[in-house]
């Protein structure tokens, strides 16, 4: 009987441990791929080191300052998490090409990102423009964030919390010469 046990529990262990290699990941983007772009641009933005001239605004007053950017991916980061390519989100955007441009665009209400327009010249892209809409009963927010390579990035912000004054805010990096 103990025989009989200490077979059986090898077994098992031996079969637990002996696990299938499940299918891998699908590397296939349904839709544009706003995370890698924004990886490579960020990886390519740190080792060029350029200067950016920033300007931010809150309702209006203005800031600006010649710097450089520390943390590229930080600064990206608004971008990287407009990512329309999340599974559960995979047939909910409307995919309009053409040889300059692609468009995707979703009305679903779980999801933020309404807009995602690249243009593109020569198979390289010249603009990249997204379209982000937050409401519920007590906020509303929208933003549109545009980027155009080596040239400028650009983020508007509009929200308004019920019982407060609206708010917007932008903020603008162009790149130095």
């Amino acid at each position: 009987m103990n025989k009989k046990l200490s077979i059986l529990v090898f077994t098992l262990g031996f079969l637990a441990c002996n696990q299938r290699d499940e299918s891998k990941v699908n590397t296939n983007l349904l839709y544009f791929d706003i995370n890698g772009y924004f990886k490579k641009e960020t990886a390519r933005l740190t080792k060029t080191n350029p200067k950016v001239i920033k300007g931010v605004s809150v309702n209006n007053v203005k800031e600006t300052k010649v710097l450089k950017i520390a943390d590229w991916a930080k600064e990206f980061a608004i971008f990287t998490n407009a990512d329309i390519n999340k599974a559960s989100w995979n047939g909910s955007f409307k995919v309009e090409k053409t040889n300059k441009t692609e468009n995707y665009t979703s009305d679903d209400k779980k999801i933020p990102v309404k807009r995602v327009v690249l243009t593109q010249e020569n198979g390289r892209i010249k603009k990249l423009e997204i379209v982000i809409s937050n409401k519920n009963l007590l906020y509303t927010s929208g933003d549109t964030l545009i980027y155009y390579p080596d040239s400028l990035y650009q983020i508007k912000k509009h929200q308004k919390i019920r019982l407060l004054s609206a708010k917007n805010y932008e903020i603008t990096g162009r790149f130095k010469p």
